[in-house]
């Protein structure tokens, strides 16, 4: 069959992302794009997605498997393809948090050592987003903050950054492994974006202060005050997002 007869399809334009077409398509594909810049646009950012999600998790992959996870090692020339498989489902979907966190201490709770994981995984899916980075926007603040904070059962509040050079885009629900879980994202005047990440049900965690974890290239300054955990995630050198998540802690404490 033809595929130059064949309209362009959204499972092409997937593909296309992937790099998974034959080279006639994909240039079939390239001049689809070409001439609709919206919908080059769009594949761009799934391509940008891409990028930083191999950034965040292939470290992760080229790991050793733990010995606990193929006691029958003799099998060695399949189980390990499929572990890989299972290991990189889990990572998308952002259920692991256990032995996945690459350096995280082993007598860190749980929660707490999930946190910084989940927001990174947060922050790259969503920050490269250009049509529709968040649900609610900046001019809609009082209703988003109403309405996460009724999904999260607890007083969330969207920080102003200005005086660090951010101002709020908006914000998402999100879902946790425990419940749900809300995102603002922060934009400065050159398209440098940074996410708070918010989750509540820390039952019985005390407050703690700021910790450090870097996910690939992404960035994550993290603590728990009451009931709620935080998390600062970005591109940024250290210090300089260590500076605004002092901003985001003491407006969140005024």
């Amino acid at each position: 069959m033809n595929n130059s007869t064949q309209p362009i399809q959204e499972n092409d334009l997937h593909a296309y992302v992937d790099g998974q077409l034959d080279p006639a398509r994909m240039a079939e594909v390239k001049a689809y794009l070409a001439a609709h810049p919206a919908e080059a646009e769009r594949i761009q950012s799934y391509q940008q997605q891409n990028d930083m999600l191999h950034a965040l998790f292939d470290p992760v992959a080229a790991e050793p498997i733990p010995l606990a996870m193929h006691p029958a090692a003799r099998r060695r020339s399949f189980m390990p393809i499929m572990r890989y498989a299972t290991v990189a489902l889990w990572m998308v979907l952002g259920g692991v948090a256990g032995w996945l966190i690459h350096g995280a201490d082993s007598a860190k709770p749980a929660y707490l050592a999930s946190l910084p994981h989940q927001a990174a995984i947060a922050h790259v899916v969503y920050t490269p987003e250009v049509l529709h980075p968040v649900e609610v926007g900046a001019d809609q603040e009082a209703h988003l903050v109403k309405w996460l904070s009724k999904r999260l059962d607890a007083n969330v509040h969207a920080p102003h950054l200005t005086e660090a050079g951010y101002q709020l885009v908006g914000g998402r629900l999100l879902p946790g492994t425990d419940g749900p879980a809300a995102q603002f994202m922060y934009q400065d005047t050159k398209g440098k974006r940074l996410t708070l990440y918010v989750r509540t049900h820390v039952k019985d965690m005390r407050e703690t202060a700021f910790r450090f974890e870097q996910e690939g290239k992404v960035g994550v300054f993290y603590w728990v005050d009451g009931p709620i955990g935080y998390a600062l995630s970005g591109e940024l050198a250290k210090p300089d997002l260590l500076l605004v998540a002092n901003v985001v802690y003491h407006q969140l404490n005024l």
